[in-house]
C-alpha cells in the first residue's frame, strides 16, 4: 500500500495571506502579486477551505486578522522566509570577487548591518571591504577609482553622474526636549564641515532670513552634531529619520526658516567590478531603501 503524504499547505497561498495581512487590503495585496483581486478573493478561500478555519474578516473597507489568522501569520512568515532561502541558494548565480562600499558612519552604523548580512547569507564567496567617511570624502574616493559603490547625501554626487535615489524625507530643525537652545541669540548650531551639503543649506536659509547664528560645534559624523543638542547647547539639522530619544524636531511656528527636502543616493563607478557590484547595489536598494522609506526614531 502506498504511503499517504501528510496534508501540505502552497506557499502561494500563505504569501498572499501574509501580504494581505501587511497591507490591511486585498486590492494592495493584488497589486504585490500582480493578479486581480478577485483572484486573491479565491486563493484565500483556498487557504481557509484547506485550513478549515477562517483567517482574514472583510467589513466596512477593512481587513482583520482572526485569533487563527493571527496564529497563522508569525508562522507563515518564518515559513516563506525558510523558502525564499531554500529557493535563493539553489538559483543565485555564482558571485565571487570583492566590491568597496563606501558610506558615511551614520548610515554604517543604522541601516547596513541587516543589508550586509543578507547579502553574505546569499554570496558567501564575496568579500565586501566597508570604507566609513563623510560624503563629501566617498565621493572623491568614487571618482579616483578607489571604490565601487558608496552611499552619500544629496548634493555631493557629481555633476552628469548616474545616481540611484534610495530615499527622501525633509530636512528638520532639532532641539533638545529639555532645553531651548533654538531661542538664543545668536543660534548656536552644531553642524558638520564647512564642506557638508546640510551645512550650507542650514546657514543660507538662516542669511536669507536674516538671522544671527554662529557654529558652535563642528563634527564630521550626524551622531557627533546630536551630542551638544542633547546638551541643550545648540542645535542642528537632521533628518526625522534620526531623531534619537531627547530630541526633537522644531515646529514651523517657533521661528526658524523651513529647509528642504534631502535624499540619500547610491553611485556606481564608472568601471565597477561586475558582478558583484551590480549584485550589492540590488541589495542595498532593496534592503537599504526599505528601511529609509519608513522613518523612525533612533
Amino acid at each position: 500500500m502506498a504511503m499517504r503524504l501528510p496534508a501540505h499547505l502552497d506557499p502561494d497561498l500563505l504569501r498572499v495571506f501574509a501580504f494581505i495581512a501587511e497591507e490591511g487590503s486585498f486590492t494592495r495585496a493584488a497589486r504585490r502579486v500582480g493578479r486581480t483581486q478577485s483572484a486573491v478573493s479565491m486563493q484565500v478561500q483556498r487557504l481557509e477551505a484547506r485550513l478549515g478555519q477562517k483567517v482574514l474578516l472583510r467589513g466596512n473597507g477593512t481587513v482583520q486578522l482572526t485569533p487563527h489568522g493571527q496564529y497563522l501569520l508569525e508562522r507563515s512568515r518564518a515559513l516563506l522566509a525558510l523558502n525564499d532561502e531554500i529557493w535563493s541558494s539553489f538559483r543565485a548565480p555564482a558571485v565571487h570577487g570583492t566590491v568597496r562600499l563606501g558610506t558615511p558612519d551614520d548610515y554604517a552604523m543604522r541601516y547596513l548591518p541587516q543589508v550586509l548580512r543578507r547579502f553574505a547569507d546569499q554570496h558567501p564567496a564575496v568579500e565586501v571591504e566597508v570604507q566609513c567617511a563623510p560624503s563629501s570624502d566617498l565621493v572623491e574616493r568614487l571618482k579616483a577609482g578607489e571604490l565601487d559603490l558608496t552611499l552619500c547625501t544629496e548634493g555631493h554626487e557629481p555633476r552628469r553622474w548616474p545616481s540611484m535615489e534610495l530615499w527622501c524625507g525633509p530636512l528638520m530643525w532639532v532641539t533638545s526636549e529639555r532645553h531651548a537652545p533654538h531661542r538664543l541669540i545668536p543660534l548656536p548650531l552644531a553642524l558638520a564641515g564647512a564642506d557638508c551639503c546640510w551645512r550650507r543649506t542650514a546657514t543660507q536659509a538662516l542669511d536669507r532670513e536674516g538671522l544671527r547664528y554662529r557654529i558652535a560645534y563642528t563634527s564630521a559624523t550626524l551622531a557627533g552634531t546630536h551630542a551638544p543638542v542633547l546638551s541643550g547647547l545648540a542645535i542642528t539639522v537632521s533628518s526625522v529619520a534620526w531623531v534619537p530619544e531627547g530630541l526633537r524636531a522644531l515646529r514651523p511656528d517657533e521661528g526658524l526658516p523651513a529647509l528642504p527636502q534631502t535624499s540619500i543616493l547610491l553611485l556606481k563607478a564608472r568601471a565597477p567590478r561586475q558582478p558583484v557590484t551590480g549584485v550589492l547595489a540590488a541589495h542595498i536598494a532593496d534592503g537599504f531603501g526599505q528601511a529609509l522609506r519608513r522613518p523612525e526614531r533612533v
